[in-house]
């Protein structure tokens, strides 16, 4: 029997949710970190009552096993396509800096800003709550610029969808005028006109691999593995062509 709780991206309800799924003795847990989680205590519980765990997309430090995807390497990746498309103020739009995910995704944005030989501008650099609201009141500030962006790569699919309605309401052409990439599921990336060009995760090959690992520890084994699932850039509407 497969057990599924929500937490609602919140500290508190996840801890509620771990303590209920103790309290029903289950074999083993799944999980997704809140973008609220900072303190961990409630994780080394759950491994110090044998309850085997595995965090997967958002993780914490190396004390569990973990699923994840290439996060830097592929925002590395975006972040030169939309230079490649002649694009020269790119915005970063994430979660909470205290994610790992967010941080990875952060430094390949940087990395690929330093290699193109391109400044990094804290104004175009929001880092905070992930909401749709957040996503809303954050690209508005960025188009309030002096000098507003002409890209923005936004790390969860909530600010991805947020932006490119904020892009659209104040009159501005998406790519034209300014071009956007989420991270963010195949289904969600199809909800927005144009289409957005998104990171696409192996969704069943996380699960698959995250039940493996769980498995493996139900049967014993204590060794601590911290996988990464290869993700990769769909070129769709919402992007500049090269020009290079």
């Amino acid at each position: 029997m497969c057990i599924v709780t929500d937490s609602d991206d919140k500290y508190k309800g996840e801890i509620e949710c771990l303590e209920h799924l103790e309290s029903m003795h289950v074999e083993g847990i799944i999980l997704c970190l809140s973008q609220e989680t900072t303190d961990y205590s409630h994780l080394e519980r759950i491994k110090k009552n044998h309850i085997p765990l595995v965090l997967f997309d958002r993780v914490a430090g190396s004390n569990f096993s973990s699923i994840t995807i290439n996060d830097e390497s592929l925002a590395k990746q975006a972040t030169l396509h939309l230079i490649d498309g002649g694009a020269k103020r790119i915005a970063f739009l994430g979660g909470p800096n205290q994610m790992r995910q967010t941080a990875d995704r952060k430094h390949g944005y940087i990395e690929a800003l330093h290699e193109r030989g391109i400044a990094v501008r804290k104004e175009l650099v929001k880092c905070d709550y992930i909401s749709f609201n957040a996503g809303l009141s954050e690209t508005l500030e960025l188009l309030c610029l002096p000098e507003p962006p002409d890209a923005i790569i936004a790390s969860h699919g909530l600010l991805a969808i947020s932006s490119i309605q904020v892009v659209i309401s104040k009159g501005l052409h998406v790519p034209e005028d300014v071009s956007i990439i989420g991270f963010m599921s195949d289904w969600g990336s199809g909800m927005s006109t144009p289409r957005m060009t998104f990171v696409k995760q192996n969704i069943k090959e996380i699960g698959t691999k995250a039940f493996r690992l769980l498995l493996d520890q139900i049967n014993g084994d204590s060794q601590i593995q911290n996988l990464i699932v290869n993700a990769r850039l769909e070129i769709r509407e919402s992007t500049r062509k090269s020009i290079i």
